[in-house]
């Protein structure tokens, strides 16, 4: 799945420091603004406890989970729109992903300057919507024009695109994004090649001192963040980046320890990647075997021999049938065998559709 969350914020908010800990792959992260200049791409692994019991019921030689992408995308500053900062680069690097974690300063520390000489999230998350709803507003601005004149000739199209279009500019004029135009599944098709950046879903997350983060839901800033996150539809992840890049250091067994010590009982990064995977539509189902158990990564809605071809355009080619058991039901049968003689081994054709959490064994023929 080429599917990929950037992260993004206002210079020195902490996003390379939380990517360093997503990642472990060292992105330069400095006390000044656009140290990040090209967009740094990490593999993260997705943690699902799913994958570790299976481990325990199928004993197999391997375990491999599953990954998606984070890019690490330079800090925007007011008026990027118009190309101010790294305006132009950052907005193509916007582009290019397929939902935004925006990460948010919720800590006070002066020896960390701040881009506006002041701690707001609200002002922060406000600047940046807004240079992404502005460089949309000129987007459909520009397509406006030409589409209006075709549908003033009676061109087909574009008399079905023009409303549409009308639809966002009047939302952006009122500094909505596009996520928030209400639209059907028709009017989606004709404007999805557009690739509007305000149409991307949206994750926030509220990164705080490392002295708040075991009380975290008190921090004021973090309230703020989470009344505004409720207005877009959108989840809020806390973190402590400072602390996510020390954790990543260390084995499972330290984690723990650690979590332990300061309370917590999952990391917000391990939040924050499970709620980027939901946020792209993805989900998981497992492959089982003495060989290897494996977590492998769908789109929601996705049919047995589309999901097939996630392991092999072979499968998918010369899918037969899918041998399937639900995750619960497997685990509660206690083995594939226990399942089967329980009759929650089921045969599934082409036109089902898989589901988060199956175990599934494919048929195919060559």
């Amino acid at each position: 799945m080429a599917l990929t969350a950037g992260i993004v914020g206002l210079p020195n908010v902490g996003k390379s420091t939380l990517f360093n800990a997503i990642t472990k792959a060292g992105a330069e992260a400095a006390n000044y603004p656009f140290c990040t200049i090209d967009p740094n791409v990490g593999i993260v692994e997705v943690p699902d406890e799913r994958l570790q019991k299976l481990t325990e019921l199928v004993v197999p030689k391997k375990t491999v989970p599953t990954a998606f992408e984070f890019t690490d995308i330079a800090g925007i500053v007011e008026g990027a729109s118009k190309g101010e900062g790294l305006g132009n680069k950052f907005l193509s690097h916007i582009r290019e992903v397929d939902a935004i974690c925006q990460v948010v300063r919720c800590f006070e520390d002066e020896n960390i300057t701040h881009v506006s000489g002041k701690v707001n999230p609200i002002d922060d998350i406000e600047v940046i919507n807004l240079e992404l709803i502005l460089a949309d507003m000129e987007s459909v601005d520009k397509r406006l024009t030409r589409v209006t004149k075709m549908a003033k000739q009676k061109d087909k199209d574009s008399m079905a695109e023009e409303p549409v279009l009308l639809k966002f500019k009047e939302a952006f004029e009122n500094e909505q994004p596009a996520r928030a135009v209400e639209l059907t599944p028709e009017e989606f098709n004709i404007i999805k090649g557009m690739h509007l950046l305000t149409i991307k879903p949206m994750l926030y997350v509220a990164n705080v001192s490392e002295d708040e983060i075991a009380d975290a839901e008190n921090n004021e800033y973090v309230k703020k963040v989470q009344e505004f996150a409720k207005k877009d539809n959108a989840e809020v992840i806390i973190v402590c980046a400072k602390i996510e890049e020390e954790m990543a250091e260390l084995d499972e067994e330290e984690k723990a320890m650690f979590l332990e010590e300061l309370g917590i009982k999952e990391s917000g990064l391990d939040q924050l990647i499970k709620a980027a995977y939901h946020l792209l539509g993805l989900a998981t189902y497992f492959t089982a075997g003495v060989q290897e158990v494996r977590a492998w990564t769908f789109r929601k809605g996705m049919k047995a021999p589309q999901c097939a071809g996630v392991i092999h355009t072979d499968f998918e080619r010369g899918f037969i049938r899918a041998e399937t058991v639900s995750y619960d039901a497997l685990v509660e049968a206690g083995s594939m065998a226990a399942a089967k003689e329980a009759g929650k081994v089921r045969l599934e054709g082409k036109e089902y559709i898989v589901q988060d959490g199956d175990v599934m064994l494919f048929r195919f023929n060559v």
